[in-house]
């Protein structure tokens, strides 16, 4: 029978259901040796960070692969797919914590967006940490599981304090080049067209639609994407369907056509076609490549 991708909550990972964890924070090692399932491809409803000191190996990240490495760190948002395949032994700090953890601490709504490892986007999430920089963040991931061992009063209130000096820290470490980035003209404009489309790929799908929305013309938007991006604004709406018709497509309970109908297709065979166009496989195709790659990992 296919398996269906599970999908992960604070509460399913620690076991507790009835318990309203908002946050975990462990050795990577001892998180992994009570719940080696997790290896397995799966999703989150929470966000996570896991910081390498030591392994090697590969995992993938929506469906992108980077290699596995001390003084690597990483950051996922909820609603991402991911897995890991380590060779030999693996250590380093992970952390999670829920969509409301934050939200009595920041006046500013979605303030996590503003740290760039949280938007979601590839290679933005992935960052090697050296030098000084990867002592400091030793230091706070070392003082995060002080507060737990054993907890401390206020200890939640400092958790909080403390993932964010960490969040404000990575960010500084960011290469001066991909800062220059984020400060070029227009990079406020493409980080709202790529926020727009992600909560409106299936409804929208032409670029004239969220440059109106976005009070653009088309032309421009375009050329931002291109100079910021080196991709189209149509390329960049076509990754996000075609993200999510991979996440759907893992769920072994959910129909080709269903799918197809989710992402507002008007019928399997261009949705088929769609597919196949950017992937070179059909939708039946890749379904039956991750099962096989689940069945031999």
């Amino acid at each position: 029978m296919a398996k269906k991708l599970p999908v992960y909550s604070i509460c399913t990972i620690t076991g507790v259901e009835t318990k309203p964890e908002e946050f975990i924070i462990s050795r990577f090692s001892q998180y992994l040796a009570e719940r080696n399932y997790l290896l397995q491809p799966h999703g989150h409803s929470f966000y996570h960070l896991v910081f390498f000191t030591r392994g090697a190996g590969k995992q993938a990240i929506d469906f992108n692969s980077f290699p596995v490495k001390p003084g690597q760190i990483y950051f996922m948002i909820p609603g991402q797919v991911h897995s890991w395949q380590f060779s030999g032994e693996v250590d380093g700090y992970i952390v999670n914590f829920s969509e409301s953890f934050f939200d009595s601490f920041f006046k500013e709504p979605n303030y996590l967006e503003r740290f760039p490892f949280f938007g979601g986007y590839g290679d933005d999430q992935v960052i090697h940490l050296t030098g000084h920089w990867l002592k400091e963040v030793t230091a706070l991931f070392e003082r995060l599981l002080n507060e737990l061992k054993p907890v401390k009063n206020h200890a939640t209130e400092m958790i909080r304090t403390l993932l964010l000096q960490l969040f404000i820290t990575v960010t500084r470490q960011i290469e001066p080049t991909r800062l220059k980035q984020l400060s070029k003209p227009g990079f406020t404009t493409l980080r709202n067209f790529q926020k727009l489309v992600n909560e409106n790929y299936i409804p929208l799908k032409l670029p004239s639609e969220y440059a109106a929305r976005l009070y653009v013309t088309p032309n421009y938007l375009n050329a931002l994407c291109r100079d910021l991006l080196g991709k189209s604004a149509g390329e960049i709406i076509r990754d996000r369907i075609m993200l999510e018709a991979k996440r759907l497509l893992i769920n072994a309970d959910l129909s080709i056509s269903e799918i197809s109908s989710q992402l507002n297709f008007q019928d399997n065979s261009y949705f088929t076609k769609f597919f196949k166009k950017y992937t070179g496989k059909t939708p039946e195709d890749f379904r039956k490549d991750y099962q096989v790659g689940l069945e031999t990992d």
